[in-house]
């Protein structure tokens, strides 16, 4: 079999190849972090009926409760509640289950949000309102649903910036079969 002959073989396959390496690199492998990640969707689901504020727990805060009425919620401690919801909990559950890139990189952002606003939320909790209007600290929960909403935060970045085996193995594959195609065409060319 010559050169020629390899070549259409190849070709012949080079669409059904490209699929199969686009279908891997949409993937992700969380191995062993799945677990923490898992764990980290634990709290943050617990973090939501501990206290978030005084007598508020994070579902009071959530669906906007007389309770979060009576202790002042802000808008940083929604925004950070409703993150935790659907990126943290949400978006990390599907990204486990389905194990796609899109919707980890999803959840990486919103956890990164979500980690920010926990920490407003905090401060905001921390400082006097108008007129030096006394409100209750922060709650257990709130304090724990930062805690894990900034290691699901991490663990998720070290997920989505990782490549597989399978991944690396893929490209290396590409690149030996567009070298070997390039010889090919440079010895066609140059009649070698």
């Amino acid at each position: 079999m010559n050169s020629v002959e390899n070549g259409k073989d190849f070709e012949q396959f080079r669409d059904e190849l490209d699929a199969v390496e686009r279908r891997i690199a949409g993937e992700i492998d969380p191995g062993a972090r799945a677990m923490v990640v898992a764990g980290a969707v634990f709290l943050l689901l617990l973090s939501l009926v501990l206290p978030h504020t005084g007598d508020a727990r994070g579902f009071d805060v959530l669906l906007d409760t007389e309770a979060g009425r009576i202790e002042h919620i802000g808008l940083p401690s929604r925004v950070f509640v409703w993150f935790v919801v659907v990126f943290g909990v949400g978006f990390s559950l599907l990204a486990l289950m389905t194990r796609r890139w899109v919707l980890a990189w999803l959840a990486v952002a919103g956890s990164a949000i979500a980690s920010v606003f926990g920490v407003l939320s905090i401060w905001h909790r921390q400082t006097p309102g108008i007129g030096n209007h006394v409100v209750s600290g922060p709650g257990i929960g709130l304090v724990l649903g930062t805690l894990a909403i900034v290691v699901l935060t991490f663990h998720w970045i070290r997920v989505v910036w990782s490549r597989t085996a399978l991944q690396l193995e893929a490209e290396e594959q590409r690149r030996i079969a567009a070298a070997e195609a390039e010889a090919d065409e440079h010895r066609r060319l140059t009649g070698e």
